[in-house]
């Protein structure tokens, strides 16, 4: 085997993909003791040094010096041993290396094997390192490929690709070809077919990443993003709250004649934004998140708690009760029960809304 070529191949992947010439040649060497110590009983003697920056490649078996051989495969006689080294004694042990080029096929075949194997390897850790920190951040991508059969789309991501489902992407939204849109990274994981990494355009997390970009108090920690409820193509309600009680938070990711949430909004293909003020109190935040239907009275049912199968204690779901004008009893509820629907997953209540006159409960 030629070593020269040997660790120049290895420098060039390193050059080429980025990997590092020392993770290559750990792989080589695990992989050249498996595939030699089958010829010695798969008994552990066999040992592989790969010196990257002298370029040198040796392979050796260390045995036991013993009067009486007990395993052929681990042990040597004392006069055989001295053949070797002269100072070799009984009770001690003696390397003995192995000629490369009598190998040479094996080592070759194997290096190319486990470069090929090591070089996915690597790729494939460096793709979830890479996703790992990019996690609930958002994203541009550009689109690579729109699948004609279920429209799932592809698209590249720096040096890698993902895809969006269908699923995951606005309802009515149109995705072409050479787009460049904006994705949210729900998570990566590595699988059987390798890493794969998680996108999106309908998680909530979106809409609080694109508000990040377009709001700076938010960006800064003066605003802070409470709670999201969406229903992605058609309307998100978002609660926000400012440490700074000078600061209107709903104002400011309003913006001036809506030029913040307008922007928003356009991403997002027309999709409907309603942004509210969080409160600590719950009564006073349940009524803002049932905007733009005035509330006139919240009751807050105590919460129950009940045991599981376990044993353990699980409290219900929690429940309040809403009271609003007559004529704004649709409104409360919204189209087709949205907006009561959305306030009740951005507050975590279940809400019954009644009219003042009388009482109606919805579905949530």
């Amino acid at each position: 085997m030629n070593t020269v070529d040997f660790f120049s191949a290895l420098k060039l992947i390193e050059a080429e993909r980025g990997i590092s010439v020392d993770y290559l040649a750990e792989k080589v060497k695990s992989a050249i003791i498996v595939a030699l110590k089958r010829d010695y009983g798969g008994n552990e003697i066999v040992f592989c040094d790969i010196d990257v920056a002298n370029q040198s490649f040796r392979v050796f078996v260390r045995k036991n010096v013993v009067e009486e051989i007990e395993n052929e495969h681990t042990d040597m006689l004392v006069e055989d041993a001295k053949k070797l080294d002269k100072s070799a004694k009984a009770g001690e042990f003696i390397d003995i290396d192995l000629n490369v080029d009598n190998f040479g096929r094996i080592v070759a075949q194997t290096a190319k094997h486990v470069i090929r194997a090591g070089i996915k390897e690597a790729e494939n850790s460096k793709i979830l390192a890479e996703f790992e920190d990019k996690k609930q951040q958002l994203l541009s991508a550009k689109v690579t490929r729109v699948d004609p059969r279920n429209n799932a789309v592809t698209v590249e991501i720096g040096k890698n690709e993902a895809v969006l489902p269908r699923g995951e992407q606005l309802p009515e939204e149109f995705i072409r070809e050479g787009d460049y849109i904006k994705i949210y990274v729900v998570d990566a994981k590595e699988t059987e077919k390798g890493p794969k990494i998680y996108i999106s355009r309908t998680h909530a997390g979106l809409v609080k990443c694109l508000f990040e970009l377009e709001v700076p108090e938010i960006a800064d920690g003066i605003i802070e993003v409470k709670s999201i409820a969406r229903e992605a193509g058609s309307r998100t309600k978002m609660a926000v709250w400012s440490n700074d009680e000078n600061i209107d938070p709903v104002g400011s990711c309003i913006g001036a004649r809506g030029e913040r949430v307008n922007k928003i909004v356009a991403e997002l293909d027309g999709e409907k934004i309603d942004i509210v003020r969080w409160h600590e109190d719950p009564k006073a935040f349940i009524g803002e998140a049932l905007s733009p239907a005035n509330v006139l009275d919240v009751e807050i049912e105590e919460p129950v708690t009940t045991q599981n199968e376990d044993g353990e204690e699980v409290q219900e779901q929690r429940v309040c009760h809403v009271t609003v004008p007559d004529h704004q009893l649709s409104l409360a509820i919204g189209n087709r029960g949205q907006n009561v629907r959305l306030a009740a997953k951005l507050v975590g209540y279940k809400i019954d809304i009644k009219p003042e006159s009388g009482f109606l409960q919805t579905d949530e």
